[in-house]
């Protein structure tokens, strides 16, 4: 099988890291690979804050639920969705600056995730380990402040980079008759293919907690959707300059 494709089925979240440094080299070539993914029109909409500082990074992780691996990764990442930097060359050649559309909003998010698979892939295979911090959006004016992001500019997910000091084992996909579909949308035998899913990853969380009860994919997702998620995040994006016209 293609080596590449063999990495990316691999992949796992990493959530603790030993104490080596990332060469600075490296990390240049990580940031060139990451800058080479697709972008809308040519937008490039996404800027990284690479967060050096221990007294922020604790800010940080203390915000994001108290993890602890945003602390002791090698490199802490907050990866930025901007609109304002293409939109200072607005002003500059005559335009009226109209960067306040949710298709806009929509192109910048979107680039920052595939610049930051982009980075995550090509780290994986120098042997590193990544973790995606969606929980810096549990405060994200306190990130803000934090970062000094200006309007029109805000923090997607942090993104923690490390030598791996664990092998946890690779979280089971659905099955791709669930997410595949031909021609159009549809729900056929999805319900005993989850129902077998389930099954899966209920015995993979009782293996990973050592015994006890496990969760089943299904229950895990109705609690998610089932109860208020970040509710803060509309009125933080409208106050960072974001108004969804």
């Amino acid at each position: 099988m293609n080596p590449t494709i063999e990495l990316l089925k691999k992949h796992r979240s990493i959530r603790k890291f030993t104490a080596q440094p990332i060469p600075p080299a490296l990390l240049n070539e990580l940031f060139l690979a990451a800058q080479s993914a697709a972008t809308s029109s040519f937008l490039q909409g996404t800027t990284i804050v690479r967060v050096k500082s221990s007294e922020t990074r604790a800010l940080i992780a203390e915000s994001a639920g108290n993890q602890g691996y945003v602390k002791s990764a090698a490199e802490f990442l907050v990866m930025c969705a901007d609109l304002k930097r293409a939109g200072n060359y607005c002003i500059k050649n005559g335009f009226a600056f109209e960067g306040q559309y949710t298709e806009q909003f929509i192109i910048a998010t979107v680039d920052v995730a595939l610049l930051a698979q982009n980075l995550v892939i090509a780290a994986e295979s120098e042997g590193l380990g990544i973790c995606y911090i969606g929980g810096i959006r549990n405060d994200p004016q306190r990130v803000t402040e934090l970062l000094d992001l200006p309007l029109g500019v805000y923090p997607v997910f942090g993104l923690c980079l490390g030598y791996p000091d664990q092998d946890p084992e690779i979280k089971p996909r659905l099955p791709l008759s669930v997410i595949v579909k031909e021609e159009t949308y549809n729900e056929r035998g999805n319900e005993e293919d989850v129902r077998v899913y389930d099954e899966q990853i209920e015995e993979y969380y009782k293996q990973r907690l050592g015994g006890g009860h496990g969760i089943t994919w299904s229950q895990q997702v109705s609690k998610l959707l089932g109860e208020k998620s970040r509710p803060h995040m509309r009125d933080y994006l409208k106050n960072q300059g974001f108004k969804f016209q």
